[in-house]
């Protein structure tokens, strides 16, 4: 398969993974993957993207943040059910983080630059038989998370990613797209 076709493969086969069979990422992996994310386009001198993740024993950590953000009521009745969920199902939780404090037009920027780097990451981690689901949770905006993870108050979290090996056969089918055709207006001469 020529380098073009497995690129057109790897975006159209690529699906968003909810269910994870609990197999470990060694930190070696997800940090391979990270440096080729890297390399995503930006408009700023410095990308303006950083990284918090979360592995091994430190997903308690991420739970106990994420759970924060909910009711004692909440906590009582699913809080051991989330804690099981984030930390021995789900292998690593990456929280993609950018600078927030920039004047509009560089924050529209840094923002499409840090989607472009998630998306970057979705595709690098499927070639490595990796899925992941790409979280804008209300928690990504609650103070208390964000004190908890780190985040400072010149930052937007601009997705939680939840990474983990998947059974193949319950990948999901893909949703139908829309031609390019049907969504095109084409000015010509």
């Amino acid at each position: 398969m020529n380098r073009l076709n497995k690129i057109i493969e790897t975006i159209r086969e690529r699906r968003t993974i909810q269910e994870f069979n609990g197999d470990p990422i060694s930190k070696e992996l997800l940090l391979a993957v990270l440096e080729d994310a890297v390399w995503a386009p930006f408009h700023s001198k410095k990308e303006p993207w950083r990284f918090i993740l979360f592995v091994g024993d430190g997903r308690l950590a991420f739970a106990e943040a994420v759970l924060s953000t909910r009711s004692s009521e909440f906590v009582a009745k699913h809080g051991s059910q989330m804690r099981e969920a984030y930390c021995s199902q789900t292998p690593a939780h990456l929280i993609v983080v950018m600078k927030a404090n920039l004047p509009q037009k560089a924050w529209e920027e840094a923002f499409a630059a840090s989607a472009a780097l998630i998306q970057n990451i979705q595709l690098l981690a499927w070639e490595r038989d990796i899925g992941v689901v790409w979280k804008t949770s209300p928690y990504n905006e609650d103070p208390q998370f964000l004190a908890a993870v780190g985040v400072t108050s010149e930052e937007k979290v601009v997705g939680t990613l939840h990474l983990g090996y998947f059974d193949p056969e319950a990948r999901p089918d893909p949703k139908l797209r829309t031609p390019a055709l049907e969504l095109l207006t084409l000015i010509e001469d």
